[in-house]
């Protein structure tokens, strides 16, 4: 007997679906899937909550996908900030699999949420986004799969960033601390404590040739497999074609401002020397673009600029300007 193509497809599902992750959480739903991991919706039997497992997927669980899982639930760990999830436990299945547990995070995806959003909303999340990837490099981190669908807007405002599966150490603890930061990499605030070196666990994808990323939104030494020149610029690039993928919208007929326009090209420019220096520059360029403020990234014209001030202070300006004409009017009549 022949089973039809969605009962297999069925089974498959049921047979690649772990029924439990050791004997405190029960797994449900899954709730997405990366290049490595599936992500299930659980049970935490010991508390009665709801959270998030992820289990290393059974068609790429070899040796090098549990370790990556392994430092990525380990990097997780050690990045405490509001806009990224934390990590609860982390352990093996009984066949072998690596997985890690984390908070249930609920709400859209970037693009659904920049499909209905004002474009002002929409500049404020990217913001939120900087603001966390350049928590991460402050700490020697970078993300370097930056993307919308890796981006969670919750439904209370919360933003969050995803999948961290490829995620790269590029400068730890004590020379982090120091101020001795790699190009395009900021040290800590003097009040935060660098990311602890990953002792024991090895770091991946370091050889000459390996490309990891996705098309589109990866920088070019991402995509010439030069893992060498990857820095927090490299993520920069990531959050320009993420800003621009999320501004320009089929349909949208009011076209984009040049200068919001300026500052994503700087961010992908393929010259890393070229880009942001890091993502809080990127940052401060968007805040002066919604704050009516000279954006670095673009020369502005004095047509342009004289525009920009009257939209910012049209209601005074017209105030000023309707005083003089009734001081004018009132002069005039006086004259007869």
């Amino acid at each position: 007997m022949t089973l039809p193509e969605h009962a297999l497809a069925h089974l498959q599902q049921v047979l690649r679906t772990p029924e439990s992750a050791g004997e405190r959480y029960t797994l449900h739903e899954p709730v997405g899937q990366g290049g490595m991991g599936t992500v299930y919706r659980a049970s935490d039997r010991a508390l009665g909550r709801d959270v998030a497992v992820k289990v290393l997927r059974g068609d790429v669980a070899d040796a090098e996908a549990a370790v990556r899982l392994e430092r990525e639930a380990r990097i997780l760990a050690r990045l405490e900030h509001p806009g990224i999830v934390p990590v609860h436990d982390v352990g093996t299945l009984g066949d072998g699999r690596v997985f890690y547990v984390m908070k249930l995070v609920r709400g859209r995806r970037l693009q659904e949420f920049a499909g209905a959003a004002p474009r002002s909303d929409v500049l404020r999340v990217v913001l939120r986004v900087c603001e966390t990837v350049g928590f991460a490099h402050a700490h020697g981190v970078v993300h370097r799969d930056l993307k919308p669908s890796n981006i969670m807007v919750g439904a209370f405002g919360e933003v969050l960033v995803l999948d961290w599966g490829i995620a790269r150490v590029v400068g730890t603890g004590r020379a982090a601390a120091r101020g001795e930061a790699r190009p395009g990499l900021a040290a800590p605030a003097s009040s935060g404590d660098p990311l602890p070196a990953l002792h024991g666990v090895p770091e991946p994808d370091t050889a000459p040739g390996t490309v990891l990323g996705t098309p589109g939104f990866m920088a070019p030494e991402q995509a010439r497999g030069e893992p060498a020149l990857v820095d927090a610029r490299t993520d920069v690039y990531g959050l320009g074609a993420i800003l621009r993928a999320v501004v320009v919208r089929e349909g949208d007929g009011r076209g984009v401002p040049r200068p919001l326009e300026a500052i994503w090209t700087r961010a992908l420019s393929p010259d890393p020397a070229a880009r942001y220096p890091s993502a809080a520059d990127m940052a401060a360029d968007i805040t002066r673009f919604l704050d009516a403020q000279p954006v670095a990234a673009y020369r502005e014209p004095l047509t342009e600029r004289a525009g920009r001030v009257f939209r910012k202070y049209q209601t005074a300006i017209l105030l000023v300007l309707a005083y003089l004409a009734v001081r004018l009017l009132f002069l005039v009549m006086r004259g007869y």
